[in-house]
């Protein structure tokens, strides 16, 4: 593979988007085990969607590539809600928005991704990976719309896109909460929950994410339940939301944060709170905990 000294090669997907042609299944099977026998430790991704139906073949992994529609996208929250909770596990190894809602990457894409993305942390123990595709061009030589970071050969911004994926990064070693959210509620809104700690300022939290893909402002009622009087501390806590005036606003090298993630200080915090949830908005909340109280979460 062109690399002189051995590394740590931990998964190996075998072929790309072949699932279904005439050959797949059996190559696919003379190479899962010949990479078995002597590497007995190295994951295999199958080809083949697993998140419906059981795979009829050995892997460790399936791929699965998804290209659509902001509110396509969106919708499919619930993707993976029914998927059976044994055997392989799903690696989402290309997610986008594509076509007239994406642009180079605009507001409406990061939206709707975003709502795709709190469907596959609620469903963790079935989905491994995820990883937005493509993730990087040059702005001189555009073969693919739209892309996570773009740079020439001296600048760089990230998209709305890139900027939703921050969102999710403490989410990996981070505890899942259960999250209920009301029968009547708006269809546009999507929410999730979990418990992190922050290496940077070693202090522990609880982070909700809102997603709110409608065209109006929503007051979101937060109930936190199971936590002793004082868990949450009143002060230390922030909201950050990512949005801005028009769906299909975009970054450039002129203005690379034009849409980018805004923090503000949350005041007299607690287990019972409401909070603004901006139209075509992603909300994060992140709530911090009493030392003392903490553990008992």
């Amino acid at each position: 593979m062109g690399h002189p000294d051995p590394f740590n090669l931990k998964y190996v997907a075998i072929g790309n988007e072949d699932c279904g042609k005439q050959y797949y299944r059996g190559n696919y099977i003379k190479f899962y085990y010949a990479i078995k026998l002597a590497y007995p430790d190295i994951q295999i991704i199958s080809n083949c969607d697993g998140s419906s139906t059981p795979l009829d073949h050995p892997a460790d992994l399936y791929d699965y590539h998804i290209y659509t529609s902001a509110s396509n996208i969106f919708s499919m929250v619930h993707k993976f809600d029914n998927t059976p909770r044994s055997g392989p596990k799903a690696f989402v190894s290309e997610y986008a928005v594509t076509g007239t809602d994406a642009g180079h990457g605009s507001l409406l894409a990061a939206i709707g991704e975003a709502g795709f993305l709190i469907g596959l942390e609620t469903n963790s123990d079935v989905v491994e990976m995820a990883s937005y595709a493509p993730l990087f061009v040059n702005a001189n030589n555009r073969r693919w719309n739209p892309d996570a970071i773009v740079f020439d050969s001296w600048q760089q911004y990230g998209t709305p896109s890139y900027w939703v994926q921050q969102f999710f990064r403490e989410s990996s070693g981070a505890v899942l909460l259960p999250v209920t959210i009301q029968e009547n509620a708006t269809s546009a809104l999507v929410a999730s929950a979990i418990r992190w700690s922050s290496l940077e300022d070693g202090e522990d939290y609880i982070r909700v994410k809102a997603v709110n893909f409608g065209s109006s402002l929503l007051t979101l009622d937060i109930s936190i339940s199971g936590l002793p009087v004082g868990s949450i501390r009143s002060s230390g806590s922030k909201k950050t939301i990512l949005t801005s005036d028009n769906l299909m606003d975009e970054n450039s090298f002129d203005k690379p944060q034009k849409i980018a993630p805004r923090a503000t200080a949350v005041e007299n915090s607690g287990t019972d709170m409401n909070i603004s949830l901006p139209p075509h908005s992603v909300t994060v909340l992140d709530l911090q905990l009493d030392h003392v109280m903490h553990s008992a979460i």
